[in-house]
């Protein structure tokens, strides 16, 4: 019993630590999943979206020091406590979205793994199991170390928690698991293979055979039934092969300049997915790198999921010298995480991505092609190679 409660108070410390600093690696993409539990058409609590981010620091930061706190035995029935009832309401919830198919992927582990609803149910059934031995046999739970080293080691582990959580706030994910991550080709990766698997359906036929109902279910496959056609109804069996960039766009007035765009040799990308929320401030460091990239000889453009008069009107009150174009704000807040942003790319393959607050390590290539003698003078920028 001794080992076993051992083996797996070890198993789920270290389990709810990687789960909690994968999400805190990128808590602004927590907090986009969040919001899809908040919406209506979930669990109908609209008012909580406002506080998603604020919610997913604080709930990843507890994850990773309960996680801790039970592997060095710090304060062990608050710990149990605790961990019973994060996972319950998990285990809830990812019940919830797997039999309702609401929400179809919980976040569990963020971008670096993707589980479906019903796995991650299963995986949180299969935790609530473990932590409901570890409560019984909790007498067999001996702290390790000192009782003030143990607070030291929950003490730091907090700190460097709240550390990182505010670094990648203030400037990007440490480790990118994203399909948009630099030295990503988006045209390749775009693209299906020839001989790739496609989705199967299930097919269910019903037909009126001489005032009786018939029912045929198949592939999709003629019937061949000598009676009149009441509907059919498709499921999908098997998922089949899906690129990992499915959903990249380039838009403006109804036309696509997707292909144009990605087979620029140096094109400078300025992301704002919704200018209602953007960070406003950022644009003004984004006038400065843009100016300067466009005197270098860049292409610039600007892809948002608000309206053509919306981005208009932010050029016109920070006179940016060049046009928005449409792509789908989830798409947007899926390649990068800030609001506004840059992204840097060569015949389609991403090379740089940047937080506004990081703009002076934006690299420009100087092109022979435009002169450089009207680049204005700019701190923002000080690495031209």
């Amino acid at each position: 019993m001794r080992v076993l409660v051992g083996v797996s108070r070890i198993f789920v410390g270290v389990l709810f630590i990687i789960s909690g600093l994968i999400k805190l690696n990128d808590p602004v993409g927590f907090s986009f999943k969040l919001g899809d539990y908040f919406a209506p058409e979930v669990l109908n609590l609209p008012f909580l979206e406002p506080f998603a981010l604020g919610i997913a620091i604080l709930v990843v930061i507890l994850e990773v020091l309960l996680g801790v706190m039970l592997i060095v035995g710090y304060a062990k029935k608050f710990t149990l406590w605790s961990l019973l009832l994060m996972i319950g309401f998990f285990t809830f919830l990812t019940f919830y979205s797997a039999y309702f198919n609401k929400v179809t992927d919980c976040g569990c582990f963020g971008d670096a793994l993707k589980l479906t609803p019903w796995q991650s149910f299963t995986k949180d059934v299969v935790l609530l199991v473990l932590l409901l031995f570890l409560y019984r046999g909790r007498r067999y739970i001996e702290p390790f170390f000192t009782k003030g080293f143990r607070s030291i080691t929950v003490l730091v582990s907090l700190v460097l928690c709240l550390w990182l959580g505010f670094y990648v706030l203030d400037h990007l994910p440490v480790i990118d698991f994203r399909a948009y991550k630099v030295g990503t080709n988006i045209t390749k990766d775009m693209q299906t293979p020839i001989n790739a698997k496609k989705d199967v359906y299930q097919y269910t036929w019903s037909f009126d055979v001489n005032g009786q109902k018939k029912t045929v279910v198949n592939r999709g496959e003629d019937p061949k039934v000598e009676g009149s056609l009441l509907g059919v109804e498709t499921s999908l069996l098997e998922k089949g092969y899906e690129p990992p960039i499915h959903d990249f766009s380039i838009e403006r007035d109804g036309i696509d300049y997707t292909t144009q765009m990605l087979e620029k040799e140096h094109l400078l990308v300025v992301i704002a997915y919704n200018l209602d929320v953007a960070q406003k401030e950022g644009f003004v460091a984004i006038k400065e790198a843009t100016d300067t990239a466009i005197a270098n000889g860049y292409t610039v453009i600007g892809i948002s999921a608000s309206s053509t008069a919306e981005t208009e009107k932010l050029a016109a009150d920070y006179q940016l010298n060049f046009l928005f174009y449409f792509c789908d704000m989830t798409t947007l807040k899926t390649i990068i995480r800030s609001n506004p942003s840059i992204m840097s790319l060569e015949r389609g393959t991403i090379l740089q991505k940047l937080h506004f607050n990081d703009l002076h390590k934006l690299k420009l290539n100087a092109l022979d092609t435009l002169p450089l003698t009207n680049a204005p003078t700019t701190k923002v920028l000080d690495t031209i190679n």
